[in-house]
C-alpha cells in the first residue's frame, strides 16, 4: 500500500460541495405475505395455534382475512425456520415446544440481541429512538393493567422498529424464529412469569438504544435475556 506524502496534492471539498449524507432507508412496504406471516406468528405466539396441531390453509386464510397464496407463502417461510413442520400424510403441523432445547434457544438469541441492540443504538434515527421507547412504555403500561394482549402487541411493535433501526438484516432473519419460540414458551407458562419484570427489562433495553450508547443497549439486551433465562429455568427445573 502506497503511503501518502505531505507534498502530494490531495482533493478537498470546495465550499460549494456538500458532504455526502447518510441515506436512511424508508420502512419496507409490507407485502400480503408479510402481513400473513405476522398474523400467523401472533396465533402461534399466543397459543391459539397449539403445538402439534394441524394447519389448514383455508381456515388460516379466513382467520387472517388474507388470501390462500400469501398464507401459503408465510407457512413455507415458517417451515424453513422450524416453526411449522411438514410430515408425510399428516401435512403441516405446528412445531412442539422442546423444553430441553429452550435454553440453547435463549443462549443463541442472547448473542443476536446484543448485536441488534448495538446496531440500533448506533444507527437508529431520532424518530426511531422515540418510537422504540414509546413501544416499551406501552409494554410497561399494559403490564400494569395485566393486559396480556396489549403487552404482546407492544412487544411485537418494539421488535419491528428495533429490527428496522438496526439495519442488520442477517441478524434479524436469524433472531426472528428464536423470538417466536421464546414468545410461545412464555405464553404457555405465563402463570410462572412476572409480566411487570419483563416489561421493565424491555424498557431498559429501549432506553439503552435510545441513548445511542452501545454499551447501555447491550446491557439492556443482557437484562432481557437474563429475565427469559431465569423464567425458563424455573419451568425446566420443575
Amino acid at each position: 500500500m502506497t503511503a501518502l506524502h505531505p507534498h502530494r496534492h490531495t482533493h478537498k471539498l470546495s465550499p460549494t460541495m456538500a458532504a455526502p449524507k447518510t441515506v436512511t432507508r424508508p420502512p419496507p412496504k409490507r407485502r400480503a405475505a408479510d402481513l400473513a406471516y405476522d398474523a400467523i406468528e401472533a396465533l402461534l405466539s399466543t397459543m391459539q395455534l397449539e403445538p402439534g396441531s394441524q394447519i389448514v390453509e383455508t381456515e388460516l386464510a379466513d382467520r387472517t382475512g388474507l388470501g390462500r397464496t400469501p398464507v401459503r407463502e408465510a407457512l413455507m417461510r415458517m417451515v424453513s425456520i422450524g416453526l411449522i413442520v411438514q410430515q408425510p400424510r399428516r401435512g403441516l403441523l405446528v412445531s412442539t415446544i422442546d423444553l430441553a432445547d429452550h435454553l440453547d434457544v435463549i443462549q443463541t438469541r442472547r448473542v443476536l440481541e446484543q448485536l441488534i441492540a448495538a446496531c440500533a443504538a448506533r444507527r437508529a434515527t431520532g424518530p426511531q429512538r422515540q418510537a422504540i421507547v414509546r413501544c416499551a412504555e406501552a409494554m410497561v403500561e399494559a403490564a400494569g393493567r395485566g393486559d396480556l394482549n396489549d403487552y404482546m402487541q407492544a412487544d411485537r411493535a418494539l421488535d419491528l422498529v428495533t429490527h428496522h433501526a438496526s439495519h442488520n438484516d442477517s441478524a434479524v432473519k436469524a433472531v426472528v424464529p428464536l423470538i417466536v419460540q421464546c414468545r410461545r414458551f412464555w405464553y404457555a407458562y405465563q402463570h410462572e412469569g412476572e409480566i411487570v419484570e419483563g416489561a421493565n427489562a424491555h424498557l431498559e433495553l429501549a432506553q439503552g438504544i435510545a441513548t445511542g450508547n452501545e454499551a447501555a443497549a447491550i446491557a439492556g439486551a443482557e437484562r432481557l435475556m437474563d429475565y427469559l433465562e431465569v423464567f425458563a429455568r424455573k419451568i425446566i427445573d420443575k
